[in-house]
């Protein structure tokens, strides 16, 4: 299976970048959260003029963020830095809408929005808001000749038809069950997002070390359960109760208006040492691949076999340390 990293957008990341396919990692991502991160297109940027062949990835933008003229112009720009090596994730946002308090949009959006982005970034003509656009100019401004990869974000089978319809790949974030990859997977590549911990010989599986690797994770959830009663309802009732304690200790309530101001913070960086313990060991399982290299490799086997072609792990503890660990698990060439 292919390796690649997905980091959040701040100054520096081309460091990463530049590691990352020294180890010959095969992509590089950065999420698009606004107002939580830095921006990821210019992260990119500073990528692709500091890399040679390494794939680079947006991870994943949406159609509630940008309009798909604006977003077509920044991808075919990153597509003329770095011809034939940029990856776009779109999504319904929801996340990245979210953080400032907004609903995810529909699936019915989504698409619209990537027949828009395919079009404009081949440099076909689109309709937009009535009427039929495309790249007045291209040559020196914009690359539209080189292919651009789609892949949409997918969690349930509504989404992943939208990839099916529009032949794009998946790409999906803590989906570790084989069975539910290969309900989804509709042909065209594939990305799972995790995060992951290579246990040393008698290591403890749930200690702090591996809390600190994969909480970012974890925490993750807990913020979208926070945010979503309905999925919160829908968990067991321990991680139901460290659901109620992560929204105590951010001081805000499932139903206060001003809540997403209270809950993202820090989302998708390394945990604080106090919040430990809301990485519990059944979410950490559910989300996070941990386990000694061999254990490793049998999961990451069985999720191939399910249709999983690319794993993406961010790194949050010593990032180097960590990318070079995964380079060596995947046996990167």
């Amino acid at each position: 299976m292919r390796a690649g990293v997905v980091v959040t957008a701040q100054p520096g990341v081309e460091d990463l970048a530049v590691r990352a396919e020294e180890l010959g990692l095969h992509s590089f991502w950065v999420y698009d959260t606004p107002m939580v991160h830095g921006d990821p297109f210019v992260a990119l940027a500073l990528c692709a003029k500091a890399t040679r062949r390494i794939k680079l990835g947006i991870g994943v933008t949406s159609p509630g963020l940008r309009s798909a003229p604006a977003t077509a112009s920044a991808l075919t720009s990153l597509n003329a830095l770095a011809p034939g090596r940029i990856i776009c994730g779109v999504g319904t946002g929801n996340t990245a809408r979210r953080t400032l308090g907004l609903r995810p949009n529909s699936v019915a959006t989504l698409e619209k929005f990537v027949e828009a982005l395919q079009d404009l970034c081949a440099g076909r003509s689109t309709e937009y808001r009535g009427r039929d656009i495309r790249f007045l100019h291209t040559g020196s401004y914009v690359n539209t000749a080189d292919p651009i990869e789609f892949v949409v974000a997918a969690l349930g089978p509504k989404a992943a038809a939208v990839a099916g319809r529009r032949g794009t790949g998946l790409i999906s974030f803590g989906l570790l069950d084989p069975n539910a990859w290969q309900a989804l997977h509709q042909g065209g590549d594939s990305y799972l997002v995790t995060a992951l911990h290579v246990l040393d010989d008698g290591s403890d599986p749930h200690g702090d070390a591996a809390r600190d690797a994969t909480g970012h994770l974890v925490l993750s959830l807990l913020a979208f359960a926070a945010d979503e009663p309905a999925f919160a309802d829908r968990l067991g009732p321990e991680e139901r109760e460290v659901v109620q304690r992560f929204l105590d200790r951010r001081g805000t309530t499932a139903t206060s208006p001003d809540r997403y101001t209270k809950i993202y913070p820090g989302y998708l960086g390394r945990i604080a040492p106090q919040d430990r313990d809301l990485v519990v060991p059944s979410l950490m399982n559910a989300l996070a691949l941990v386990g000694t290299r061999d254990d490793l490799r049998a999961r990451i086997a069985t999720l191939e076999q399910a249709g999983v072609g690319e794993l993406l792990v961010q790194p949050v503890v010593d990032p180097h340390v960590e990318m070079a660990r995964f380079a060596t698990l995947l046996a990167c060439d």
